[in-house]
């Protein structure tokens, strides 16, 4: 009796991979390879942005600048500066009962070139680097490393890099202590064992002549001169990026899960990217958000803090002539998003800092976390619990397996996304996204089966 009855009442997390036959196995499978193959392609958010403008392209979204008027069906989108994209399916709905939107972000932590990179120190050649965002900077010293970016010149030329990827390409890599001569560095406590001044890019020893100063730092800028048509002063004016070099690759012996650089928050992105291509007739309009720089505070006029977005929407009002005094307000008032950024994934290894009954676990679909923040929830956006019930109703009637989670124990740490941003606006607004081990690590892992509930989640949220 009390086995049907825990049947019926307890809440059971259950692991997915064991409903799934073969054919929706290949389905998660075939999927997957997809993903790490944009993966490959789009480590950066330019790169990124670049390959989803090319797939909206394909799937009949045009820019919302060539259209004159918009009707339920259009498919547009805007670029904002090719760092941060937006989308849109008109729906047939009136747009004043609200937009469906998903929103991820296309940044990933990393290392960024300083504006003045390149020295030179004892006849070896460095680039000096900034790290971005939230990093552990042990992690990234010893590791094959690639060089992404753009170069542009005063005369509007601009150049694209990608140094690092082709197995017939050089790599780079930043250098550590041996453990024999360590002894110092090995009292530090972990935070400080690497300085943040210290992560500098070792790329080249061959000096142009045998005389002079600086002769090696002379033979790489001769090398970007030949190559690229640079000069020192030109590095001054890039976008150039430090990244692992790692490709992403199907993990274990069952091939389950994927190991990739980026996938904070890409996965989510990709998922949401793919499941957008796949929408024709929805009631309400439905948006794609891919935003740039999340993982420093959504600043700057290519994050969701800008105003972009608003101009987006508002194009889409104007467009479809129904744009009013304060109507975009009202848009937003009525709107439903969810935050598509990842979670942290369970980690039996680091179990301690987890609550086991309120976290996230791989391979057990989609999760929710109704807020995030630190401490008392600090910087949070907390959803209402009529909206939780709403996108709880869409995922069980989808059949779609979802667990509902905290990032960590309280007062361990936190996070954040860019919830709280388009919640700010009037929207109701969830964090809806793909477990995640090593989070913020140059390799991070996921599980297949999660990054297909994703997909699926998005899907089934655009068309409810």
């Amino acid at each position: 009796m009390s086995e049907e009855l825990k049947e019926k009442l307890f809440d059971k997390k259950e692991n997915g991979w064991k409903s799934v036959n073969d054919e929706k196995r290949q389905a998660i499978f075939d999927f997957s390879k997809g993903y790490m193959d944009f993966l490959n392609q789009a480590k950066t958010e330019r790169e990124f942005v670049k390959k989803a403008r090319k797939l909206a392209d394909q799937n009949g979204f045009k820019d919302i600048i060539e259209f004159d008027t918009l009707k339920p069906g259009d498919k547009v989108y805007f670029v904002n500066r090719n760092k941060s994209m937006y989308l849109a399916v008109i729906g047939t709905e009136s747009i004043e009962k609200g937009l469906h939107i998903i929103g991820s972000h296309v940044d990933s932590p990393r290392l960024d070139l300083k504006p003045n990179p390149l020295y030179e120190d004892t006849e070896m050649a460095y680039f000096k680097t900034h790290y971005y965002g939230g990093i552990k900077k042990y992690q990234w010293t010893t590791i094959p490393l690639s060089i992404h970016g753009t170069i542009v010149k005063t005369n509007g030329e601009k150049i694209d890099i990608c140094i690092g990827e082709d197995e017939n390409d050089p790599i780079f890599t930043i250098t550590d202590l041996l453990p024999h001569l360590a002894q110092d560095q090995m009292e530090k406590k972990l935070k400080n064992g690497i300085d943040g001044e210290d992560l500098n890019l070792l790329i080249g020893s061959i000096p142009y002549e045998e005389k002079g100063k600086d002769q090696v730092k002379l033979n790489i800028l001769n090398i970007l001169h030949q190559k690229y048509g640079i000069t020192e002063a030109d590095l001054t004016s890039t976008e150039i990026e430090v990244v692992p070099a790692f490709r992403a690759r199907s993990m274990g012996f069952d091939e389950s899960m994927v190991a990739a650089y980026g996938q904070d928050d890409k996965v989510c992105a990709y998922t949401s990217l793919a499941a957008m291509m796949e929408l024709e007739n929805v009631k309400n309009t439905a948006i794609c958000i891919l935003s740039d720089k999340e993982e420093i505070g959504s600043m700057g006029n290519t994050g969701m803090e800008s105003h972009m977005f608003d101009f987006f929407v508002s194009e889409i009002l104007n467009k479809l002539g129904v744009n009013k005094p304060n109507l975009l307000d009202k848009v937003f008032c009525f709107s439903k998003m969810l935050s598509s950024d990842v979670d942290a994934g369970f980690d039996p290894i680091y179990a301690s800092v987890s609550d086991k009954i309120n976290a996230g676990f791989l391979g057990k679909g989609i999760s929710l976390n109704k807020y995030t923040g630190a401490r008392g929830k600090s910087g949070a956006s907390d959803a209402n619990a009529e909206y939780v019930a709403w996108v709880r109703k869409v995922l069980e009637e989808n059949d779609i397996h979802y667990q509902v989670a905290e990032l960590g124990k309280v007062d361990v740490g936190g996070g954040g996304t860019i919830a709280y941003i388009i919640a700010n606006k009037g929207a109701d607004v969830i964090d809806c996204g793909v477990p995640v081990l090593s989070m913020h690590a140059p390799y991070e892992v996921t599980s297949k089966y999660d990054i297909y509930s994703a997909y699926k989640t998005y899907k089934a949220f655009w068309n409810a």
